[in-house]
């Protein structure tokens, strides 16, 4: 290794990941980032130093469900143990736990970036004044987690009327089933009854839904927030 690898190993970004909700979106997250990095060795690639926790209690449970144990101090704790690893900022791959965001920023005293700003700032840029169709858990309707973000930005919000299909579209890849032919065909039919509400783009918000996105045809803009994540994650380590 020359020099000027070894100062660039040691004078580097780290990334903190708060991960494991679900795993398969962590790691389809962990893949966006290698995909979108121009690497043209080991070196070149985004140091991530992620803690993929399955343990963390279920958002569905305590949002949706109601009753169920608060994920936010687990997320706390994680983001301490990041922060303390050397992690220059945080992510959450996940758009649900960021009802949760504000415990895991008053943990630490690095940035923890908010998933919903930066795939919103997107839309806005692309399709201004959009009616967005969200491809997400009924859980973040029910919070209005989007809904805090969309005013400043002049857009407006349609969700799928069969929430029970999407919930089952989410809880089947949990499962390691997303693949199936009848996932597709539920995913499908939710994004065509956005479109024919008015939806002129479709966000997917859910990062399960990301591990899926190749079932999607194209026939609207699809704004993946996962994919928004990671291309945010590749630039801000390469101006370093």
């Amino acid at each position: 290794m020359n020099n000027k690898q070894l100062a660039s190993a040691a004078d580097h970004v780290m990334v903190g990941v708060l991960g494991g909700m679900g795993p398969d979106a962590t790691v389809t997250f962990m893949q966006r980032v290698i995909d979108a990095t121009p690497a043209e060795d080991d070196i070149d690639h985004v140091h991530l130093m992620v803690d993929n926790n399955p343990k963390v209690p279920s958002r569905i449970k305590a949002l949706l469900e109601g009753g169920g144990e608060a994920p936010g101090p687990v997320i706390a704790e994680m983001a301490q143990r990041l922060e303390h690893a050397g992690c220059d900022f945080l992510v959450m791959p996940c758009n649900t736990a960021h009802y949760y965001w504000c415990d895991a920023q008053d943990a630490v005293s690095i940035p923890v970036w908010h998933i919903v700003e930066r795939t919103l700032d997107v839309v806005a840029q692309q399709t201004p004044g959009a009616r967005v169709g969200m491809l997400c858990s009924p859980a973040l309707r029910k919070i209005g987690l989007y809904e805090d973000f969309i005013e400043s930005r002049d857009l407006s919000l349609v969700y799928p009327r069969d929430e029970d299909a999407m919930l089952g579209v989410i809880r089947a890849v949990k499962r390691g089933e997303g693949r199936s032919e009848d996932v597709a065909v539920s995913f499908c039919k939710a994004a065509s009854d956005l479109k024919q509400q008015g939806a002129e783009v479709l966000v997917l918000a859910c990062t399960e839904l990301s591990v899926i996105s190749d079932r999607l045809d194209d026939t609207l803009p699809i704004i993946d927030s996962v994919e928004v994540l990671a291309q945010g994650v590749v630039k801000a380590a390469m101006q370093g």
